[in-house]
């Protein structure tokens, strides 16, 4: 499925779905490049082609969801010699597809904390915004169809 396809029909991903929470400069960018970020939640996983949706870091005084898009690259980050916990860290490069339609953030999703709901919402609480940290978490089928249906595709200035 390409990308036009992926994106026109918000209830098919043609592939993994995943979500950053990090600091955004430039929201509004036709790419975003980020640098060895943590993941959590299945985020190391990210690859080449999938999907993700973009949330500018609250920490840095940003509104949460902005955007969704590809990504153009993936690299793993090695982890360092004798240090024996290390978060995966990866770096990316995402082409944005798509501007979201309103806002969605930590206040937005702070009333989802019954933990075991299944609710998309409760999915992006627990992942996003139980920690503080920024990240890259991979998000479930039923979430990325939720998400998916708050963007609209976006033109490149």
């Amino acid at each position: 499925m390409n990308d036009t396809n992926r994106q026109m029909n918000p209830n098919v991903s043609g592939g993994k779905s995943f979500a950053i929470k990090a600091d955004v400069s430039d929201p509004l960018a036709p790419t975003f490049s980020f640098t060895a970020q943590k993941t959590m939640y299945g985020g190391k996983h990210i690859a080449k082609g999938d999907m993700i949706f973009l949330f500018a870091s609250e920490n840095e005084g940003s509104k949460g969801l902005i955007a969704s898009g590809i990504v153009a690259n993936a690299e793993p980050i090695a982890k360092k010699r004798g240090i024996q916990r290390q978060t995966p860290r990866v770096s990316i490069t995402v082409r944005r597809t798509a501007i979201a339609r309103r806002r969605l953030g930590r206040a937005e999703l702070k009333q989802f904390s019954n933990w075991k709901d299944g609710q998309p919402e409760t999915e992006l609480n627990f992942k996003l915004y139980r920690q503080a940290t920024n990240k890259i978490i991979s998000v479930s089928e039923e979430t990325a169809v939720f998400l998916r249906r708050l963007m609209r595709p976006s033109s490149h200035r």
